[in-house]
């Protein structure tokens, strides 16, 4: 008689569970691995960008969680007339308090410097705890849903700010900051599309689902904040910036009182252009959802006519971002003036030939030039602004961008449901914005070394 072999886990029982376990654990360690491999690429692992990578990738994952939630109560749960009552409601109640509260962000964190990290971890809590807030309330859509809406756009963009500030503190060696840009924006785009079809699959289940969603990767966005390196708290050097120029008198600066003052022609004329952008964006947005809802795209459903117009812009949003590091050194006036004249010719286009086809190719342009415009826009603040005062431009030129987009916004849902005309006016912004930058950033005197004087 053979005495039995001691178990000594090689059995084929035990060999097949633990196969069956790396089976089903490889495709979870294998896709971190290559996210983490993929954020921390060259030097960015050792300089704390890829955390903060990362960070947006969740806080973008975040917000469309909360954005589905809302679209569903505010606009497709009701009939087109009500719904836009509802979106007006949406905007007099968060919208116009935020152009309030929104030029107070920057000066705010120019004040807490020292406390970066905490900020961005408490704007993560707050859009956390909103979020279960709003889930008693999206169901039904009642008015209290409105205050948390805009304690989420605020957290929201007061992340952006202090996100806008934190990257030049983190950036690789020989790292160009509109890379860095990119990479995070690029990382936050596709979070972003990621979480639209998980955020669609909550939805079905129940309104508030998603927004349970939006409550868990806040919460891990908020841990993630307080990962990133000390030295995103430092304030060494930094001081105020100033977003208009100095007037000239006799060649010489003035010297006067201290104040959105010393940044240089390039950046104001840049950001006057980029605020064009922004503007249509919020325009279009709100625009394009109500009349493609009323009108969808040659006899296409009202949902397939808004999901042809939002793959374009993401797709176009998404290339820009892309190809941003590629153009980094192809001088940012030019690309800013060529994109913004670019899309007010589609957007004529558009108002004179309106349907389906222009309308998607107007926001794939719309997508592409603000990617390219924003990108620009931070390659010319790290060229024209000090380095004591570039953290502080970044936040404020980010609070007057946000204010852009919500203006355009406004206009969106107050104008009449027609194509041409919507258009007309999306060609009026970006004239506008045209004729207030175009002239200066083309002629602008460039600077090699920067020099304006600090506040």
């Amino acid at each position: 008689m053979v005495a039995a072999k001691p178990s000594d886990g090689s059995g084929p029982l035990r060999r097949a569970g633990r196969a069956v376990g790396r089976a089903l654990h490889l495709p979870f360690t294998g896709t971190a691995k290559g996210i983490r491999r993929a954020t921390h690429a060259h030097g960015a692992g050792e300089s704390g960008l890829g955390k903060l990578i990362e960070l947006h990738a969740v806080n973008g994952a975040g917000d469309m969680m909360i954005t589905i939630a809302l679209a569903s109560t505010v606009f497709f749960s009701v009939p087109t007339d009500e719904a836009r009552g509802r979106v007006a409601l949406y905007l007099a109640v968060t919208m116009a308090p935020f152009t309030i509260l929104a030029p107070v962000i920057g000066p705010l964190f120019d004040r807490i410097p020292h406390g970066r990290r905490a900020a961005m971890a408490g704007a993560m809590l707050a859009r956390s705890m909103l979020a279960v807030a709003m889930s008693g309330a999206v169901a039904t859509g009642d008015l209290e849903l409105y205050p948390a809406a805009l304690g989420v756009l605020v957290s929201s963009k007061a992340y952006g700010v202090v996100r806008s500030a934190v990257v030049p503190r983190l950036l690789p060696p020989k790292f160009s900051l509109v890379k860095a840009n990119s990479r995070v924006t690029l990382a936050g785009l596709l979070a972003t599309g990621l979480a639209a079809p998980v955020g669609a699959g909550l939805q079905a289940i129940g309104p508030q689902w998603p927004l349970y969603g939006a409550c868990a990767l806040f919460t891990v966005g908020a841990f993630l904040a307080f990962t990133l390196p000390h030295k995103v708290d430092s304030a060494k050097g930094e001081r105020k910036a100033m977003l208009l120029e100095h007037g000239l008198e006799h060649g010489h600066l003035q010297h006067r009182k201290p104040g959105l003052r010393t940044v240089g022609p390039s950046v104001l004329h840049g950001l006057q252009a980029n605020a064009a952008i922004r503007g249509l964006s919020g325009f279009l947005i709100f625009f394009l959802a109500f009349l493609l809802r009323d009108d969808p795209l040659g006899g296409q459903s009202a949902a397939v006519s808004l999901g042809i117009v939002a793959v374009a812009a993401g797709v176009g949003n998404a290339l820009g971002t892309a190809v941003g590091a590629w153009l980094k050194s192809r001088g940012p006036e030019k690309i800013i003036a060529t994109v913004l004249g670019l899309t007010l010719c589609v957007a004529i286009g558009a108002a004179v030939v309106f349907g389906g086809l222009m309308v998607a190719v107007l926001g794939a342009t719309a997508g592409l030039a603000q990617a390219l415009a924003k990108l620009s826009l931070d390659a010319l603040i790290q060229r024209d602004v000090p380095e004591q005062v570039r953290t502080s431009a970044f936040a404020r030129s980010e609070t007057l961008l946000q204010m852009a987009w919500v203006a355009g916004g406004a206009i969106g849902i107050a104008l009449p449901l027609n194509g041409s005309l919507g258009m007309g006016v999306a060609a009026g912004l970006l004239a506008t914005g045209a004729a207030l930058s175009v002239r200066g950033l083309l002629h602008a005197p460039r600077r090699g070394t920067p020099h304006p004087r600090a506040a």
